[in-house]
């Protein structure tokens, strides 16, 4: 395959861009550089189209400033189109993530710490890897050599907002489709006019003369599966398409084959289990690998996944190799090729083709990995794992034994339907009662507040905190019996808890340092140094720039009173040494 050199012209004249109604309550936004705000929310918009002699070529990256290497622009024609087992008719729309190469080749990138020190962890920026939210279609034309109109919208991004980008795609693709550059020119100058996603904000986005409002997730939002918050609709015409969720999947239409499984594959996704998802199309591979993820939050996923993967990827040589074990990844494929190819993989969850009636699937049964095989092997979960912790069989009974009327909920795929939030609650409590006790077990590391310093966290020692669930662990929050020992012992082992500690240690560092910085600004300054060398008074100056400088970076939760008091004690301990000290220091 060979990628066509090629990208749409950038516009940036005031022709082209749309204004509309801003978020309710924000003020006049002063005029940013142009795309600046459009990259707050997409890297970039790229048309992917089939060529007779080329195969599958880059037709269209805008803006144009935007660079993509080689390697970045082969692996994005390659995951833009569904492969030829799945033989996808019509419009069809489904993401992948691919690793970058190299850091952003964007001139008008922003900081990420702003959102990212607001957002919850599960939908903060893609450090090292882009998501492709696509829209694909192909359909029947005479005035194509082949007899086919194939070609994909695709919407590269580093936010993890599927559901936004999806709803954004359903309005550009059947357009552009039509219509082709001018549209997509008109679309972008629109997204560059959108506010930032700033977290715990109701935003208004107007593209083509629709307005989409989201709720951007707040790490200190509280999980439940609730309806969300709308903001002032009275004022905006037309009336808002209002997404009640900007990233979260619809749990129960994704695992309905798989429901006598979930907590199985809940075990899975909690341990980093090396996992493959074959399915028959990219959208059904897509969306159960994101499901799978998605399902330990508010435990962030730290393992590597790809909800859609084809042989032809990059790194397909560095996931499928046998010369080392299976890597800690999730990886959702149509080819069968892969059955063969990914034998050696401790689990494989091979799903049919999806229902297109209201009525419940077949479930899939577990079976043994010997039995995979053959590539038209039968749908089912095939691994050796058994699972630490005993089925909720009240659970399954809500959810595989609904009346008739709640199924009509299904057929028309609603998004917060009964099963969904029944699901999400069960997973949420199951997580939540795993992590209390390494929360609690944590918390007790913490120095006492008489003897603050900024290097006094105790270390985890796995034993005791074993010992501890004796009294505080997670029967006291779940009804599950099972070996919840056995789990936190392989749960020690995995990316995870790795993941988590590191996350958790960084936190209480951060609010020891905080505690510090306070306990330092209460104190009277001006007796400590009565008795304190030259020396010692610089090195308490430069020690207190570094703590402001970090504060000030929303890196330490500190109160801006307390910054204030900390810029007044560096100015007088400045003020109290000799001239040439203080030229050192505060340099003309």
């Amino acid at each position: 395959m060979e990628v066509r050199a090629g990208a749409g012209p950038r516009c940036t004249g005031d022709g082209l861009r749309t204004a509309g109604p801003k978020s309710s309550g924000r003020a006049a936004r002063v005029s940013a550089p142009p795309w600046a705000r459009f990259s707050a929310w997409l890297e970039c918009v790229c048309v992917v189209t089939f060529d007779l002699e080329l195969g599958q070529a880059l037709e269209l990256v805008y803006p144009s400033d935007f660079r993509l290497t080689d390697k970045e622009k082969s692996s994005i024609c390659y995951l833009s189109f569904p492969d030829s087992h799945s033989g996808c008719l019509g419009d069809t729309q489904f993401s992948f993530r691919m690793r970058q190469c190299g850091g952003h080749r964007s001139p008008w990138h922003a900081d990420d710490q702003p959102y990212n020190s607001k957002a919850p962890m599960t939908l903060q920026r893609e450090p090292a890897h882009y998501i492709g939210y696509v829209y694909f279609r192909q359909v029947k034309d005479s005035s194509v050599k082949r007899g086919y109109f194939q070609k994909s919208l695709v919407l590269l991004s580093r936010l993890p907002f599927v559901r936004l980008f999806q709803s954004l795609l359903s309005l550009m693709a059947p357009e552009y489709f039509d219509k082709l550059a001018p549209c997509l020119e008109a679309v972008c100058n629109e997204i560059d006019q959108w506010p930032a996603p700033v977290p715990g904000e109701t935003l208004n986005l107007p593209v083509m003369g629709v307005i989409i409002q989201v709720c951007i997730p707040s790490r200190v939002d509280k999980l439940e599966p609730s309806p969300p918050k709308h903001g002032d609709q009275e004022n905006l015409r037309p009336a808002p398409m209002v997404l009640t969720s900007i990233h979260e999947p619809d749990l129960f239409r994704c695992f309905r084959p798989v429901l006598t499984h979930v907590q199985t594959l809940w075990e899975l996704m909690l341990l980093g289990e090396p996992l493959v998802v074959l399915a028959p199309s990219p959208d059904v591979s897509s969306e159960m690998v994101l499901a799978l993820t998605s399902c330990l939050q508010p435990l962030k996923f730290c393992c590597d996944f790809r909800p859609y993967f084809t042989i032809h990827d990059s790194e397909f040589k560095e996931l499928t190799t046998r010369t080392q074990a299976p890597p800690n990844v999730v990886l959702g494929v149509t080819n069968p090729f892969f059955i063969k190819t990914l034998q050696h993989w401790p689990h494989i969850l091979r799903i049919g083709e999806p229902k297109i009636s209201g009525d419940l699937p077949k479930q899939i049964k577990l079976k043994k990995p010997s039995r995979l095989k053959t590539l038209d092997t039968k749908p089912g979960l095939y691994t050796a794992y058994t699972a630490h912790l005993h089925r909720d069989k009240a659970l399954l009974k809500r959810l595989l034994k609904l009346p008739a009327s709640l199924w009509q909920g299904v057929q028309k795929q609603r998004p917060w339907d009964v099963q969904s939030a029944l699901l999400k609650r069960h997973l949420l409590e199951l997580t939540q009662s795993f992590i209390i006790p390494l929360e609690h077990y944590m918390a007790s590391l913490m120095p006492l507040q008489k003897s603050i310093t900024p290097w006094k966290i105790r270390p985890f020692h796995q034993d005791d905190f074993l010992h501890s669930l004796e009294h505080a662990g997670p029967q006291l929050t779940c009804v599950l019996k099972g070996d919840w020992l056995g789990l936190y012992r392989r749960f020690f082992k995995s990316p995870h808890f790795d993941g988590w500690y590191r996350q958790r240690h960084r936190e209480m560092a951060q609010k020891l340092e905080a505690l510090h910085l306070e306990a330092i600004c209460e104190a009277n300054i001006e007796t400590w140094m009565k008795d304190k060398s030259e020396v010692e008074v610089v090195d308490l100056v430069l020690k207190l720039r570094e703590k402001l400088v970090r504060a000030q970076g929303h890196q330490l939760p500190v109160k801006e009173a307390t910054l204030h008091r900390a810029q007044l004690y560096i100015e007088m301990v400045i003020g109290s040494l000799p001239k040439d000290l203080q030229a050192v220091l505060c340099p003309p």
